[in-house]
């Protein structure tokens, strides 16, 4: 029952009398010493926020959000089976399917058979860039009332990989081609920036949201000055958001993604929208103890639904050393449903909205993050400074520090570097190798690596068992 009056013979409490009553009960400690931390991103976060922490904030204008949906991924290496799966787990509560395509003779229409494309979003990862699997793609969705979302990112593959699928010049020509096969279609969706990249390597999110930007804006950049047709307003992105276990921060760094997106677009003129696919991070998952996983994962899609992310695929507690498996899957879809249709997460993401300190927090991640944007455009953009290893070497550092605070159990993973239960045994439960492999090759330039935090001393439990 609301009742505006309730409180109005209690006179409102200033910051600074709140900071007075807090110093008087530390009973001589020091208030910053004692309550005041400070995050990898160079954020201090206080003890409490009142509405004076919102004096001066500048508005983020954030679309409304309808509800989000719930994903799961496929691996299309055989079409028929593919296809069978999805049916399976759309059936259970999919609303959109997530398929890596691995060959480029994949039969579209026997991966897509019977599924009500109508009511199923579908994202694709091609593990390869090929105009002619993508003709294939978009005539056969056309006319289906499909809403696709290719997620083509050249540069993303350059940073992971340290290699152009092809060729600079080849593969921005088979983008062009693609954008222009697709102009006018609002079904597909084409471009993507994958910032999962820069969390899993064990970049701040101050990083990742600049990275996120700036690779953003090499597109924008190119289809503005090589088109003028206006593709880059027709061509909406999509992120691929790795979502960590700073619960609040997370929810914030999406929220701030979307609005330096907008920032971005405004910039340039044009109005075009994107699309955020939130996944949990890998960075913070642990081969023993591995049922903490699900606490990780349950409270990264969390952040996830409340930051504003419009589809949202879940990791398997033991993904990063099971081969796919119907039980990991099911608990892994059951979370977000349960989250989505019993914890009332239907349309959550303005629950963060008018929060103090959620709104401090998108205020000051969006405002470094814009800083570190201009600082990579003013030294030569996104790809120069990928070229001559300058993202590599960031994000390494600040890798290496929080790696070192891990090490230190100022970092805390349950069951991995605090409460180690000395009965886990993993050595025979391995389907999947789960850490970095050593695979030299040659490269255009230094790719960025995915590591998670456990991995060396899980090695050397391995080694003990």
């Amino acid at each position: 029952m609301s009742n505006p009056g309730l409180f109005n013979e209690f006179s409102e409490v200033s910051t600074k009398q709140w900071k007075q009553k807090i110093q008087f009960d530390l009973k001589g400690a020091d208030y910053n010493e004692a309550l005041v931390w400070e995050s990898l991103e160079g954020i201090k976060v206080k003890p409490f926020y009142n509405s004076e922490d919102l004096n001066g904030l500048k508005t983020f204008d954030l679309p409304e959000k309808a509800s989000w949906q719930i994903g799961q991924s496929i691996y299309a290496g055989d079409a028929q089976k593919a296809n069978t799966k999805a049916r399976e787990i759309v059936e259970k509560g999919v609303e959109s399917l997530v398929i890596t395509i691995p060959d480029e003779k994949i039969d579209f229409e026997a991966l897509l058979s019977k599924i009500d494309l109508k009511k199923i979003n579908l994202h694709f990862n091609f593990e390869f860039l090929a105009i002619d699997t993508i003709k294939n793609l978009l005539t056969f969705l056309d006319g289906k009332g499909a809403q696709a979302y290719l997620n083509i990112d050249i540069i993303g593959n350059l940073a992971r990989s340290g290699n152009w699928y092809h060729n600079l010049e080849q593969d921005h020509r088979t983008l062009e081609e693609i954008t222009q096969l697709a102009a006018n279609r609002e079904d597909i969706n084409i471009m993507a920036v994958d910032l999962s990249l820069y969390q899993n390597a064990g970049g701040s999110m101050v990083q990742q949201l600049a990275y996120a930007l700036a690779h953003a804006n090499e597109y924008l950049n190119h289809f503005s000055t090589s088109d003028s047709n206006g593709t880059a307003n027709s061509c909406p992105i999509t992120f691929k958001v790795s979502v960590g276990s700073n619960y609040f921060f997370e929810i914030a760094k999406l929220r701030a993604l979307r609005w330096l997106w907008e920032s971005l677009c405004k910039g340039y003129g044009i109005e075009t929208k994107c699309h955020i696919l939130g996944t949990p991070s890998k960075r913070n998952k642990t081969l023993y103890d591995y049922n903490v996983n699900l606490l990780r994962t349950t409270s990264e899609c969390m952040s996830a639904v409340l930051g504003g992310a419009d589809t949202v695929s879940n990791l398997s507690y033991d993904a990063i050393y099971h081969k796919d498996n119907e039980f990991g899957e099911r608990i892994a879809r059951n979370q977000l449903l349960l989250l989505k249709e019993e914890g009332y997460f239907e349309s959550a993401a303005s629950i963060s909205e008018g929060s103090y300190y959620v709104e401090s927090l998108t205020k000051q991640l969006a405002e470094k993050a814009l800083d570190l944007f201009k600082q990579i455009e003013a030294s030569g953009g996104f790809l120069d400074a990928l070229k001559k290893g300058a993202i590599q070497q960031k994000i390494n550092e600040v890798a290496s520090k929080e790696q070192q605070l891990f090490d230190e159990e100022k970092i805390i993973l349950l069951g991995t570097n605090k409460f180690q239960n000395p009965l886990d045994k993993m050595k025979d439960n391995m389907e999947l190798y789960p850490f970095v492999k050593n695979q030299p090759r040659k490269t255009l330039l230094v790719p960025v690596i995915e590591k998670r935090l456990a991995e060396t001393l899980e090695q050397k439990r391995l080694s003990d068992e």
